[in-house]
């Protein structure tokens, strides 16, 4: 059990700052998830905690103690990669045993530690099978035993879902943190999956061109994005955004050429916070309700464009002056393409985003 602090990291390959002056304090005990699209830096974050990576610059503590000059196997971490690596002449059984076996660990306490970790992973049946007979996705979940079985300090885990199924994918998600949190250890999982970040983590660190753009709860990244990257990126479907111009007269007004939005009661908060008179509107498809009828609050005139079920819910696509606006509502099989709706937005939930700093005023 460890917390882990990087400090003022920087990773540089020739031209390209893979991680730039990164600071991050993983608590102990929490499951942690770097997220963002390919090309971040958060692989090369993890390795450079893992002690596959020498930093270009920063430290890294693991434990309260500075680990830079530690190799891999002394940092005490167990680290699963996207891509498996077992013993292939070796059944799942002796994989899964074998970093206990160096551990000197007694035979007895060995067999019911195995038969744990492969019961919660669902390889029991494959116990016998050597490593070179199984599936992707099996030999993915025997890489994940072998991490899970030696209780190291910290697990470092890049992408360990991607070769499952999705049905698997969505089990082992809720078994990896209920495992962790069962065992009390500290976890970092790196994945370009907001679904599993969303769902699995205490905090997540979401990134972008290496730099950190937001470190938060799950709820509060979602609800209080910090700029349009973190808005844009989190939420499936993601957010819609529609480009305002900012008016200030007797009222404040957001306009488009086919919408307008009084956000006087803001006045002061666009006054200190907004830089210009250039704003990026942004509201989560769930956040707007589309009827035949004009509700209350913000509303425009749109066209259904595009119809998508799912079951007790569809996304309803608008098309609205040059937008194509996607909104969740319950599912209405009356609801035809190329009808005429309203659209209103739930006002407790938009957010106003400076184009030109991006950076999130409400």
């Amino acid at each position: 059990m460890a917390d882990v602090k990087v400090k003022n990291l920087t990773k540089v390959f020739g031209k390209v700052t893979a991680v730039d002056n990164l600071n991050l304090e993983v608590e102990d005990r929490k499951f942690v998830c770097l997220l963002g699209p390919s090309g971040c830096g958060k692989t090369t974050t993890l390795r450079c905690i893992a002690g596959l990576e020498t930093p270009d610059k920063g430290e890294i503590y693991i434990g309260g103690e500075l680990v830079n000059e530690l190799t891999p196997s002394e940092r005490d971490i167990a680290m699963v990669f996207q891509f498996y690596a077992l013993y292939p002449t070796l059944d799942v059984y002796d994989n899964l045993a074998f970093p206990l076996k160096a551990q000197k660990i007694s035979k007895s306490e060995i067999d019911k530690m195995v038969k744990e970790v492969a019961e919660t992973l669902r390889i029991t049946g494959i116990l016998h099978l050597r490593a070179d007979q199984l599936t992707p996705g099996e030999a993915q979940r025997v890489a994940l035993g072998r991490a899970i079985i030696r209780r190291p300090k910290v697990y470092l885990l890049d992408e360990p879902l991607t070769n499952l199924d999705a049905k698997l994918r969505a089990y082992m998600r809720a078994e990896l943190k209920r495992l962790q949190k069962d065992l009390g250890q500290t976890a970092i999982y790196v994945t370009h999956d907001q679904l599993e970040a969303m769902t699995m983590a205490d905090k997540i660190a979401v990134m972008n061109q290496g730099i950190l753009q937001q470190y938060d709860t799950p709820e509060e990244i979602y609800d209080h994005p910090r700029n349009l990257f973190v808005a844009g990126f989190i939420g499936s479907p993601s957010m819609n955004f529609m480009e305002c111009e900012l008016h200030k007269n007797h009222k404040y007004m957001l306009k488009t050429d086919d919408f307008e939005y009084d956000v006087t009661e803001y006045k002061d908060l666009f006054d200190k916070e907004a830089s210009s008179e250039e704003v990026i509107l942004g509201v989560r498809p769930e956040d707007i309700a589309v009827s035949k009828r004009k509700l209350g609050g913000p509303a425009f005139q749109a066209e259904v464009y595009v119809v998508e079920p799912m079951g007790d819910q569809m996304i309803v696509n608008v098309k609205f002056g040059g937008y194509v606006l996607k909104a969740i509502t319950e599912y209405d099989p009356g609801l035809k393409v190329g009808e005429k709706v309203w659209a209103s937005l739930n006002e407790e939930k938009v957010h106003f985003i400076d184009r030109k700093t991006e950076k999130v005023i409400l």
